[in-house]
């Protein structure tokens, strides 16, 4: 974290990411990172879900624009890890709560693919190939292991609006709406 960035406050300064840097596409998607990001919220916050996976949810894929090689990566045919570090920049501020889900979101689809047989069929062919990067179905006793880990439930909840929220025009709230949810979880002011 810049300075300057240490004397803003952590929800401007995560909004503010999603300001600069969120009008990239989402992957080889048809809708910007902030687009995709405020569709997974606000599913989230539709279905009910406790402020820490509506947050998890609006930030689960930070990592892509927090790490500047991330897009080179891709480009190379290499998985750039967003999951982990995303999950390690919103360590600063958010618990496990949030930045757990974050952490295994990216295993639920693994998880998904390997333990429900429509799963596969139902992806994006952006996740398909991001799934090939990140190393395909998980085993079956990889799957067993990842069902067991504290904050599963949550990643797989996580998962599955990341694979709803790719609707291109879709409206949604601003990314100022999801404050309250944010401000409920941050451990570090």
């Amino acid at each position: 974290m810049t300075d300057a960035a240490a004397d803003r406050d952590p929800i401007e300064t995560i909004l503010a990411i999603y300001r600069d840097k969120g009008c990239r596409h989402y992957g080889r998607e048809r809708v910007t990172q902030t687009a995709h990001a405020l569709q997974c919220a606000m599913l989230a916050e539709k279905e009910g879900a406790p402020s820490a996976l509506i947050v998890a949810a609006l930030l689960h894929d930070i990592g892509h624009l927090t790490n500047p090689d991330d897009k080179a990566a891709t480009n190379r045919g290499e998985d750039a890890y967003h999951e982990s570090t995303g999950r390690d920049y919103l360590s600063q501020w958010f618990g496990p709560e949030v930045t757990e889900p974050i952490l295994w979101h990216v295993a639920a689809k693994r998880y998904l693919t390997a333990t429900e047989p429509d799963y596969f069929a139902s992806l994006s062919q952006g996740s398909v190939r991001s799934l090939e990067l990140q190393g395909g179905p998980f085993t079956a006793e990889r799957a067993d292991a990842f069902a067991d880990r504290p904050h599963a439930a949550g990643a797989i909840r996580v998962r599955r609006w990341d694979d709803k929220a790719k609707t291109p025009g879709l409206e949604t709230p601003p990314l100022e709406h999801f404050w309250p949810h944010l401000e409920a979880c941050l451990t570090v002011r």
